[in-house]
């Protein structure tokens, strides 16, 4: 068989090769290879090449999580603060509905149905070009009397009661700007190891009197008693006031190891996702921000972070080779996970319950974004007038980030 006749049967064949099913189609090849003396793999290339008015086009799949699961999807993350897809996946099956019955959130039953059932790996994947759009972009230690040093243990993180509750770490929050001249207003952070529950308490100056009265009143707004407090290694902790009120009240007070931040690890990170990233980088040091502070940290910052910001526990960790493996537990909100603790007194959850019940997390958000915007306002209004240095004296990333940091904060107009 001659080259153009080869062709001219490898033309004829090839219609037929393309309608057969997949056994049909070893038939042929078979029969081809025996009158062409060709290769089987070079038949089945050259029979399965189509020519352009052979060629199907393939029907695209339909996306099952369409646009207006996407635009749904974007707002109950931006209600709930911008939260990764394994936090938010929960918050989905149980906070939808409330959203569209406080008309927070409109969408059809078959949108709400899909919201519920997404995954997080979904969720991520769908949110990844707006992450984008809104991405969300952090000094010294005073000697400690090396008497009261002694009698304050140091435990270390595995050390520490995970499983009760009533172990709080606390830490203090500097809003000193570029100088940590003169006084200047700082918030006293404390969180439940056990639940996540976080309390917030802003004082003015750094006095130990002034720390020890601000986290007595944090510590009356806790849904369950004080068992043991855990700091760091500051003197406004580490102090006779903040020793003695431990020793009378019957609560154990141990530290953490020198320049180990690991071992207040769980406070350290609400430092960031409680009080830095809403507040900013600024320096607040008038009563009037004092206020505004208090007041948001008292009243919408608590209830929305401490009932809808679910939080993930590392639940094991594991050395594979040059690698840590971690693995958490599945996100719950530190409102669900008091709820689920059996020291609490039914009382409680009622009364946390009936709270839970009343609030609107879209409300709260709206909330706090006004006071940012108050507390602004306040700080624009303070620096009008003052003699303030060129900011071609300081450093040029410091600049760059004071100047853009507020804006995320205001109100559009």
């Amino acid at each position: 068989m001659d080259m153009h006749s080869r062709n001219q049967y490898l033309q004829k064949l090839q219609e037929e090769y393309l309608k057969v099913r997949k056994k049909g189609k070893g038939y042929l090849l078979t029969e081809a290879e025996k009158r062409t003396n060709l290769s089987r793999k070079y038949l089945i290339r050259k029979l399965s090449i189509r020519t352009r008015w052979q060629r199907r086009r393939r029907k695209k799949r339909k996306e099952y999580y369409d646009g207006e699961v996407r635009l749904a999807l974007v707002k109950c993350w931006q209600i709930f603060d911008y939260p990764c897809g394994q936090r938010l996946e929960p918050l989905l099956k149980t906070e939808v509905e409330r959203l569209r019955k406080l008309k927070e959130l409109y969408c059809s039953d078959e949108v709400a149905g899909k919201l519920k059932k997404i995954s997080f790996r979904t969720i991520d994947e769908k949110l990844k070009h707006q992450r984008q759009v809104e991405y969300l972009k952090r000094k010294y230690h005073h000697k400690i009397h090396p008497l009261l040093y002694q009698k304050i243990p140091v435990k270390v993180s595995c050390e520490q009661d995970r499983e009760s509750l009533g172990n709080i770490q606390i830490d203090l929050v500097e809003h000193c700007g570029q100088s940590t001249r003169g006084e200047y207003i700082s918030t006293i952070s404390s969180t439940d190891i056990s639940t996540g529950w976080w309390e917030g308490e802003a004082i003015l100056g750094k006095a130990q009197q002034r720390t020890c009265t601000g986290l007595a009143k944090a510590r009356l707004r806790f849904p369950f008693c004080f068992k043991e407090i855990h700091s760091d290694n500051d003197g406004s902790f580490i102090n006779w006031h903040l020793f003695s009120y431990t020793q009378k009240e019957k609560l154990s007070f141990s530290r953490s190891r020198p320049n180990k931040k690991n071992d207040n690890s769980l406070v350290e990170q609400k430092n960031w996702t409680h009080v830095k990233k809403f507040v900013g980088y600024l320096r607040y040091d008038t009563f009037q921000e004092l206020e505004i502070l208090n007041d948001l940290y008292r009243n919408e910052l608590r209830l929305y972070k401490n009932l809808f910001q679910p939080v993930m526990k590392l639940a094991s960790k594991e050395r594979i080779g040059g690698k840590v493996h971690r693995r958490y537990d599945k996100p719950k909100t530190p409102y669900q996970r008091t709820m689920e603790s059996k020291e609490i007194s039914d009382e409680t959850k009622h009364q946390l319950r009936k709270i839970y019940r009343s609030l609107n997390p879209a409300q709260l958000k709206r909330g706090i974004d006004e006071k940012l915007n108050q507390l602004y306002q306040v700080y624009q209004e303070k620096t009008k007038y003052k003699n303030v240095e060129p900011y071609k004296k300081l450093k040029p990333n410091t600049v760059t980030f004071l100047i853009t940091q507020p804006t995320q904060f205001r109100l559009p107009s």
